[in-house]
């Protein structure tokens, strides 16, 4: 039981050698409890995105990442980044307004709103990662289809021989083997992360609804 469940419980009871509290001053401590975990969970996206940012840019040299750099296929590869950044760039900014919103909210009900649209949109923000990791994925597997000339003499091979649909299961079920992985991964991260924070922003929530009843 934290600071704030022995001061609301000892506010209900009306008798203990605390102060006692009042309806605002219980108020006014969820509210600046909220507001720390929304600017977290904003601090907590922007670090994330330049992790990314960072490992982009360190593999960016590798041996595959080079030869991929080769398939010329910056008129998929480049709108499809553009979209990301943008999506992104609105996440981050619909964090940094609802943390704004929710740190000048002087009124329950608009603080129990503003905590379940930051709940919305944390859940939208792990949404789009995740579709856009499994979009990026295919159409990475597109390009290799289309321009790795290894990959496409493997695949004539393997036609040759009446194995095409043999070759094509192996090559599909590993990439949705590795994605799956991939997406467990990430989740975990999410969860361990965002949904801490979304856990304690909920138990806010649920605190406001007992003081309104």
């Amino acid at each position: 039981m934290d600071e704030l469940d022995l001061l609301k419980k000892d506010w209900e009871k009306g008798e203990s050698s605390f102060p006692k509290l009042s309806y605002n001053d219980i108020y006014k401590m969820i509210l600046k409890k909220s507001s720390s975990i929304v600017k977290w969970i904003f601090i907590i996206s922007l670090l994330e995105f330049v992790f990314w940012t960072f490992i982009s840019f360190f593999l960016k040299d590798n041996k595959s990442m080079q030869r991929f750099e080769q398939y010329d296929a910056d008129y998929i590869l480049i709108p499809m980044a553009v979209v990301g950044y943008i999506i992104l760039a609105y996440f981050f900014y619909l964090f940094f307004k609802n943390y704004r919103t929710i740190s000048v909210t002087d009124n329950a009900k608009l603080l129990m709103e503003n905590i379940l649209k930051t709940r919305r949109t944390v859940k939208q923000y792990v949404a789009f990662n995740l579709i856009y990791l499994v979009i990026a994925t295919f159409v990475v597997l597109y390009i290799e289809f289309d321009k790795d000339q290894l990959l496409i003499s493997q695949a004539q091979q393997a036609a040759a021989n009446g194995e095409a649909f043999k070759f094509y299961a192996v090559l599909i079920l590993t990439t949705v083997l590795l994605l799956a992985i991939a997406v467990v991964l990430l989740l975990l991260f999410y969860w361990l992360v965002y949904g801490i924070l979304l856990k304690h922003l909920n138990r806010n929530y649920k605190e406001l609804k007992k003081l309104e009843e």
